[in-house]
């Protein structure tokens, strides 16, 4: 259902209305004698030498060539245009069902490592997160989906939405170490929680997609764990990267090998304290999973706010101005150009 409305949206250019009438008092010159109160000599043949020198002829010309009324109906017509007319269709506010559902995914410097790297796809763990993240978002039609990014500090790149191609855009764009080499796991978790506490509850989650590792939070991951269970918030954790030996790019076009330690302890305990699931991204299968699993989350109301059509109809007064000025022209050419059209 919709309410069909009009309005102009910049009413107050109304104000300009009365221009035409402030200059005409302010700047018209002193009235001169009129021809009838002007000295006139009284000779009985008076109308015959007016006649002989066209003096009455002009007069009335003068008179006849002066169309005020439409040029202050032009001047109208402009100012109505200014003013913005438009018709709004309003569309009334839907209830919707859906999840609200907070990624939180790692950009840090270790997200770099190359240890799920093909000899045909030298893809880094953030670019696998990346495809887990896409391919959620695409089976998650009806949620409210917004995203986090963390590494030394976390950041909230979009609030909960159900623009999803907007979110995976937003994802598509980042690069390991933009928010910091080290890692904040229980920032991110913060973060997200502040952000879905005022949802409805059983149908808030935080999608956690790390290396596992956190060495650089204000908030303790397992604080921030807390606070998300004080609030009823699930928390899934997934996991990616492999321990031991994995190769890391030089910055030359190659790699080199480094150590690497994921800490999976921390992530799986506070996914169990919140009543989530721990998944480990080392397959496809795994993955798939952690849908399964959040397909049986409830789901809560939401309302959406009303849109407004709007439809522009300033064309229409200016246009017809248009008009106007085109006839004050035409008039002007028919009576030989000599004459001005004036406001007073």
């Amino acid at each position: 259902m919709g309410k069909i409305m009009f309005n102009f949206e910049w009413p107050l250019v109304a104000l300009l209305l009365p221009l035409p009438f402030i200059v005409r008092y302010l700047f018209e010159p002193k009235k001169q004698l009129s021809d009838d109160k002007a000295p006139e000599i009284h000779f009985p043949h008076v109308q015959s030498l007016k006649s002989a020198f066209g003096i009455e002829s002009a007069i009335a010309s003068k008179k006849n060539s002066r169309w005020p009324w439409l040029l202050y109906l032009a001047w109208a017509l402009f100012v109505i245009a200014l003013m913005r007319p438009q018709i709004i269709d309003q569309v009334f506010s839907q209830e919707t069902k859906g999840r609200d559902l907070m990624m939180a995914v790692d950009l840090s410097g270790s997200m770099q490592s190359l240890d799920f790297a093909t000899e045909s796809d030298r893809a880094n763990r953030l670019d696998v997160a990346k495809r887990v993240v896409k391919d959620f978002v695409k089976k998650r039609p009806k949620d409210r989906i917004g995203l986090i990014v963390f590494g030394e500090h976390a950041y909230l790149q979009s609030p909960l939405t159900m623009d999803h191609s907007a979110v995976s855009h937003m994802l598509e764009n980042t690069v390991p170490g933009v928010a910091g080499d080290a890692t904040a796991i229980g920032d991110a978790v913060g973060l997200a929680v502040k952000n879905l506490r005022e949802r409805p509850a059983l149908s808030r989650a935080i999608i956690l997609l790390t290396d596992g590792e956190d060495n650089a939070s204000t908030i303790p991951p397992l604080q921030a764990a807390k606070l998300a269970k004080q609030y009823g918030i699930h928390i899934y954790s997934i996991v990616i990267g492999k321990d031991g030996p994995v190769p890391f790019p030089d910055g030359y076009g190659g790699y080199a090998m480094y150590d690497s330690h994921v800490d999976t302890d921390l992530t799986k305990k506070m996914a169990e304290m919140t009543g989530g699931e721990f998944y480990r991204a080392t397959d496809a299968d795994a993955l798939a999973r952690i849908y399964e699993r959040i397909n049986s989350l409830q789901t809560s109301s939401a309302v959406r706010p009303p849109s407004l059509i709007r439809k522009p109809l300033f064309q229409y007064p200016l246009g017809l101005a248009l008009i106007v000025i085109g006839i004050l022209g035409t008039a002007a050419q028919l009576k030989g150009g000599s004459h001005e059209f004036s406001w007073v």
